[in-house]
């Protein structure tokens, strides 16, 4: 019954179905094949310089396809529990896949706490949505539809993104007065709230109070009705993330009004980058780029 409630909720929330999908009018075939990339030219550039942090380079790499309009931009974080982990493992996105579908694709690496500890790789992620903003003339990226994607820790930082902000973080790494805002977010195998799960306590800023710190990280204590589309998929069967942690967002997803959608699965384990993310991804930004271009 818990299972059919929270579909029925989905269902509710996803009222308005294109006529044709996002891979089609990219011409992919009708299944949505990721794999099938349009006929733009694709560039690439690896270990682009997004940010700096006393004098060392914060690195992504980027892929787009040429075009005279706009493009979508979305913004992979990788997952590893916030001390492992890369821009181009399973955990992200392939940028020049995305760049195939049509967008101004960025997978980005930050600071690992065994670096330097948490919020560092937080107000990394935040530095990557300002260099986008920043630079969206010369990356001919269309600001109203910046979209963030991350897995696991990835997906904590994205959701905290949508539901904080700056928050009391300070902002580094450059590109101070611009924007970070985004149009939605996609979250996958993600932790919520840092004080109950069982690797919470990697979360540790120097000379804070460890549970206030996760406190004020856990993306489930600032959730509004103002902040943007959130989508969360998540499995019963996530040994690294128990559903129940993914459970209690949603909760206060609901409690606030705020708009979201929640794809559950039984046995899909700790979730990656998957085709089937990849589809689901691709519903929900279609669904939300045609409420940003309006």
């Amino acid at each position: 019954m818990a299972l059919r409630s929270l579909y029925f909720v989905l269902a509710i929330l996803v009222t308005a179905t294109p006529s044709t999908s996002w891979a089609q009018r990219q011409g992919l075939g009708d299944d949505g094949d990721p794999t099938q990339a349009n006929a733009s030219k694709i560039i690439q550039k690896d270990d682009i310089v997004y940010g700096r942090v006393h004098g060392a380079g914060l690195l992504a790499d980027i892929a787009y396809p040429e075009s005279e309009a706009p493009l979508p931009a979305i913004i992979s974080v990788h997952g590893g529990r916030w001390r492992g982990g890369h821009k181009r493992d399973r955990s992200t996105i392939v940028v020049k896949q995305w760049a195939g579908l049509g967008f101004f694709a960025m997978s980005v690496d930050y600071r690992l706490v065994g670096c330097t500890p948490a919020p560092a790789c937080y107000q990394d992620v935040q530095c990557a949505i300002r260099y986008v903003h920043a630079h969206a003339k010369e990356l001919n990226v269309d600001t109203k539809r910046i979209f963030l994607v991350g897995q696991s820790a990835g997906g904590h930082m994205v959701s905290l993104a949508n539901t904080l902000g700056d928050g009391p973080y300070k902002r580094t790494g450059g590109w101070e007065d611009a924007s970070n805002s985004v149009c939605a977010v996609i979250s996958v195998a993600a932790n919520y709230e840092l004080n109950t799960l069982s690797w919470g306590n990697i979360w540790t800023p120097t000379g804070a109070n460890p549970m206030e710190a996760r406190h004020l990280a856990s993306p489930v204590n600032h959730v509004s009705k103002e902040m943007k589309p959130l989508l969360i998929l998540h499995s019963d069967n996530d040994r690294s993330v128990p559903i129940g942690n993914a459970l209690g967002m949603v909760e206060a997803l609901k409690k606030s009004s705020a708009v979201y959608t929640f794809h559950r699965y039984p046995t899909a384990g700790h979730m990656g980058i998957t085709d089937e993310v990849i589809k689901r991804s691709l519903e929900f930004i279609e669904l939300h780029s045609a409420a940003a271009s309006k």
